[in-house]
């Protein structure tokens, strides 16, 4: 069964002579329990298809199904039950005057969730944190505790599809094996799946099963991690990628 379904995706921005075409009949199937990865270099158009799917950039054509269904332009309550997002920059996205504790007990509720003393700990033991840190302010945390933290948020609504945006770009280069640790274990205990997006082959090498190499808002060539190991790409824009890594 495939969990997200993307068929020739168009995302634009801005009107007539302004437009900008980001991404150009983007194609391809993420398998139920699969972690996906897009690659190339920045302004390719990756994290523009993880912001259509999440209805974070709203002006776009072609198809997104998600678990079987389709996607809507004004997404259900219900869909974000579904699909959660880990953005690249963890300071960023955790609001500065709300504690942890806070943070993910807006969430919970606002997902309905009861018992929210118990989840909030629950999650911050998942993702390696523990107790300590709930009642601690995102300017009292490391990057890798806050991304820690991002990513308790995204498990919140106890989702199906997480979809990553760089989630380790911004952290020390120490903290990042850890991260990516720590998201390949989620993966496996809570049976997710993964869309993430990268420019580091090594971290898509190591945390992705497929992955789709973008180009100027195209996608030039889908290949499995093992022909990305053995070096076999087939599009030239691709074998460019794997020997300047």
């Amino acid at each position: 069964m495939s969990m997200l379904e993307i068929e020739a995706l168009n995302v634009w921005f801005g009107k007539s002579r302004n437009r900008v075409d980001a991404v150009k009949g983007a194609t391809f199937t993420v398998a139920q329990g699969e972690s996906f990865g897009l690659v190339g270099e920045s302004g390719s158009g990756k994290s523009t298809i993880l912001r259509a799917v999440t209805g974070l950039a709203p002006t776009w054509s072609g198809g997104i199904s998600v678990a079987g269904a389709k996607v809507i332009k004004k997404r259900p309550k219900s869909f974000f039950k579904t699909v959660q997002m880990v953005f690249q920059d963890p300071y960023a996205s955790l609001h500065p005057r709300h504690s942890v504790d806070q943070v993910l007990g807006e969430t919970l509720h606002l997902h309905g969730f009861r018992s929210i003393d118990d989840r909030v700990v629950k999650l911050l033991d998942d993702v390696g944190l523990g107790q300590k840190f709930r009642f601690r302010y995102p300017h009292q945390l490391s990057g890798g505790q806050r991304q820690r933290v991002a990513i308790a948020r995204a498990l919140a609504p106890e989702p199906k599809l997480l979809l990553l945006d760089e989630p380790t770009s911004a952290l020390d280069v120490s903290v990042q094996a850890e991260i990516l640790n720590l998201l390949a274990d989620l993966r496996e205990e809570h049976k997710l799946t993964y869309l993430m997006v990268s420019h580091d082959l090594s971290v898509v090498g190591h945390m992705c099963d497929r992955l789709a190499v973008m180009k100027d808002g195209e996608i030039v060539e889908i290949m499995d991690v093992a022909a990305l190991r053995a070096l076999q790409a087939t599009h030239p824009y691709s074998q460019q990628l794997l020997q300047a890594s």
